[in-house]
């Protein structure tokens, strides 16, 4: 009898370590791949955003690069090239020219792990004013549940500056109708804009 429970308490504990088991073996095969990109297809690298540029068979050109203020990265081989203005596709194929004098048959793949050079400012009565980084279709909506309402915050109020060709432009914001997902206020954001919350 003793025997039999011990060897169930043994199976019990084998089959109750095999998600754990499984988890780690997914993460050390998830460390060893490319990191998933942040951006889009069109996204436009700029400065303060940091890439993951992988070289085909090159671990020594591997490597995860900031963009520095001046909008280029520093690379073995190729020094400073500049990276912003520019699509990671782009890029890629720049630095797929440059590398054909070094490496035969260069092949580069550029990911955004970290977007950082196209932001949205929030400002007013909101928990957590100032700057914050613009991820993909961002929408007013997105934004101001990060930054949250002081008890103060007068939301019949809220609007959004965007400056586009040297014009600024208020948009309106109805809180109300923008939270019951009514007349299209969830205003999709652009780089530079400014959520104010009275």
């Amino acid at each position: 009898m003793r025997r039999r429970t011990a060897m169930w308490i043994s199976l019990a504990l084998a089959l109750a370590s095999l998600p754990a088991l499984a988890a780690g073996q997914a993460s050390t095969s998830a460390n060893g791949s490319t990191p998933a990109s942040q951006a889009g297809p069109t996204y436009v690298i700029g400065p303060d955003d940091t890439l993951y540029i992988s070289v085909w068979k090159e671990p020594d050109l591997t490597e995860t690069l900031p963009v520095r203020a001046d909008g280029k990265i520093s690379m073995p081989l190729l020094n400073d090239v500049q990276a912003a203005g520019l699509t990671p596709m782009q890029l890629g194929a720049e630095l797929t020219d440059k590398l054909k004098k070094y490496v035969s048959d260069p092949r580069v793949t550029i990911v955004v792990t970290q977007m950082n050079s196209q932001r949205v400012y929030v400002t007013g009565e909101v928990l957590h004013p100032g700057a914050m980084n613009l991820t993909p279709n961002m929408t007013v909506l997105q934004a101001l549940s990060s930054a949250g309402f002081t008890q103060f915050a007068n939301t019949k109020g809220i609007y959004v500056l965007r400056n586009e060709h040297g014009n600024e432009t208020k948009l309106a914001v109805n809180y109300k109708k923008l939270i019951k997902g009514e007349g299209g206020q969830n205003i999709a954001l652009k780089p530079g804009d400014t959520i104010v919350v009275p």
